[in-house]
C-alpha cells in the first residue's frame, strides 16, 4: 500500500504565500512523475505543476513565475511553493504521484486527499 499525506493549505490574503507538502510512504520501488492538481468550485480539475524524476518541471501558464514545484527524492516528498497568491488560486489542491510499486514493479497513480487553499482579496 502507498499513502500520501498532504499539508500546508490554509487561508491567506492576496499577495501572500503558502507552501504545500506531500509525503509519500509505503511499498515503493521508485517514484516517477509527481505533481499538483487543483479544483475550484464548479470547475474541472487542472494540472498546476509537475516534476519528473530527473527534475524537469512544467507549470500551467496562470502560475508561471509565482509557483515553484520541487521534490526531495530521499524523503519521497513533493512541494509546491506558492507566492503572490491571487483569489483565483483558491481551490482544493491535490498531490499526484506515479509510483513504481515494490513487489511487481507496476506503475500506479496515487492521489492525496486534497488540501484547501483559500486566498482572500
Amino acid at each position: 500500500q502507498v499513502r500520501l499525506v498532504e499539508s500546508g493549505g490554509g487561508l491567506v490574503q492576496a499577495g501572500g504565500s503558502l507552501r504545500l507538502s506531500c509525503a509519500v510512504s509505503g511499498s515503493i520501488f521508485g517514484i516517477n512523475n509527481m505533481g499538483w492538481y487543483r479544483q475550484a468550485p464548479g470547475k474541472e480539475r487542472e494540472l498546476v505543476a509537475s516534476i519528473s524524476s530527473g527534475g524537469s518541471t512544467n507549470y500551467v501558464d496562470s502560475v508561471k513565475g509565482r509557483f515553484t514545484i520541487s521534490r526531495d527524492n530521499a524523503k519521497n516528498a513533493v512541494y509546491l511553493q506558492m507566492n503572490s497568491l491571487k483569489s483565483e488560486d483558491t481551490a482544493v489542491y491535490f498531490c499526484y504521484v506515479e509510483v513504481v510499486e515494490l513487489l511487481l514493479r507496476k506503475k500506479i497513480d496515487y492521489w492525496g486527499q486534497g488540501t484547501q487553499v483559500t486566498v482572500s482579496s
